[in-house]
């Protein structure tokens, strides 16, 4: 297939949004002859952007992370249905031991969303065509393939959905609106329902109830036994949003949903009633992207508190009973917080890897990550997924094909791996491996 790094670089906008790094493409209709300049000093904009710097107060702190626990299943994109993964485990030097082709991959006409889960030693997965696949997570062998778009949506664009496990059930999202219940051994569909509007974000099932957050921002539970649909909740529409979605958080029978309006809420996971709702918007970006209120990363709840970053520049700590904000950081990302013991770990829009002290919210350390293909020409924006804390390590992969570690404790580079292509889905861990599905549409494991 076709190596499609570029298209990897930021999720796609389902409007045409002309920011100022769109100014090169279109020049032609922002140039004049008139040869007079304005006068005074041309700062670019970008100078004006807050540069993210460790607390001054917080160099004497001492980051002790929890021992490394290895972990036999990824049952949902982000793990547990919490989203807390704390310190997982992998071999100090790991090779990729099989690849196999887990269908079609991210392009121009279609991209695909789902993180691959793990359980009960098979690895499952799904393109960006619908079709589900299951594998033998030890040899890469496929158990079965099935299509999940309805007959009439499998010759156009499908745009995405994602998957979950509970059990030997295997929940799918679609792009087509609809819900499915699979049987993880077969792939026979047990049941298929319908929902209002598409749903790109994977579900999250817990406690025998599969909660789906439409592109409308509809967030449904339905039952995990036969699709019955439990209750609604309508959060506020936006005309202009990130393709993609987040999955939905879910502990202690709260359930948490990132919202493309920007908002956080809270709901009571068995009859859908709002305990809070909270804003993750900022104001003090400039990149007309940045801008947009979409919260695309899932939000992580650990030890009695949510974790959320926005994509226009809040990363922020919320009480889960009460929903009072606890603290926040001026930090915009894509991709869901790590948390492990005490301290919290991101991946910014300006290629930074960030250290927070869960705490009280002091940044701990801060680590510039290549962010061109092309330094010297500054050419070839590489945008980085994760992280991932797996012994001793934090592990992202980014859309130069290559996979980085750093150390938790400094942010130093380790080291690096090269990927067979590039890569916009965070990878997944279980089992002592590595999975990454990469934009191509292939799989490999590492270990």
């Amino acid at each position: 297939m076709i190596n499609r790094r570029r298209i990897a670089l930021l999720p796609l906008l389902m409007v045409v949004v002309v920011g100022l790094s769109g100014c090169d493409t279109l020049s032609g209709l922002f140039t004049s002859e008139d040869k007079d300049k304005l006068p005074g000093t041309r700062i670019s904009v970008l100078a004006l952007e807050r540069e993210l710097r460790p607390n001054v107060d917080a160099v004497d702190t001492q980051i002790i992370l929890p021992r490394p626990e290895d972990t036999t299943s990824w049952p949902g994109a982000g793990g547990l249905s919490h989203h807390a993964m704390h310190h997982l485990v992998i071999s100090d030097t790991p090779k990729r031991v099989w690849t196999v082709s887990a269908g079609e991959g991210s392009g121009l006409r279609n991209r695909a969303f789902a993180e691959p889960i793990v359980a009960d030693g098979h690895i499952y997965t799904m393109d960006a065509d619908g079709l589900v696949s299951s594998y033998n997570a030890a040899t890469g062998k496929r158990a079965w393939r099935v299509p999940t778009a309805p007959r009439t949506e499998r010759q156009n664009a499908f745009l995405g959905g994602a998957l979950c496990i509970e059990g030997n059930r295997l929940f799918v999202t679609s792009g087509a609106a609809q819900v499915l219940a699979l049987d993880a051994t077969t792939g026979k569909e047990i049941w298929r329902v319908s929902v209002e509007t598409p749903v790109r974000a994977a579900p999250t099932v817990n406690a025998g109830r599969v909660f789906v957050v439409t592109v409308e921002n509809e967030l449904t539970a339905l039952s995990a036994d036969t699709g019955r649909k439990l209750w609604t909740y309508t959060g506020a529409p936006t005309p202009t949003i990130l393709l993609g979605g987040s999955a939905p958080a879910v502990d202690g029978g709260v359930v948490v949903a990132t919202l493309s309006s920007g908002e956080l809420v809270a709901l009571r996971s068995d009859n859908g009633v709002s305990l809070w709702n909270e804003n993750l918007v900022a104001s003090r970006r400039t990149e007309a992207a940045a801008n947009l209120p979409d919260i695309a990363a899932r939000a992580v709840i650990d030890k009695g508190r949510v974790y959320a970053v926005g994509q226009s520049g809040v990363l922020a700590a919320i009480d889960l009973r009460t929903g009072r904000r606890v603290w926040d950081v001026p930090v915009a990302g894509i991709y869901e917080p790590w948390i492990a013991g005490d301290f919290l770990f991101a991946i910014t829009l300006d290629g930074e890897a960030v250290c927070i002290d869960a705490r009280s919210g002091r940044i701990l350390w801060v680590t510039q990550l290549p962010r061109f293909d092309n330094e010297t020409k500054r050419t070839g924006r590489i945008v980085w997924a994760g992280p991932a804390l797996v012994s001793d390590r934090l592990i992202l992969v980014g859309s130069n094909s290559e996979a980085l570690s750093l150390s938790p404790y400094s942010g130093a580079v380790l080291g690096k791996i090269d990927l067979r292509s590039s890569a916009a889905m965070a990878p997944v861990f279980a089992n002592g491996s590595m999975f990454v599905l990469d934009d191509d549409g292939d799989l490999s494991a590492y270990r």
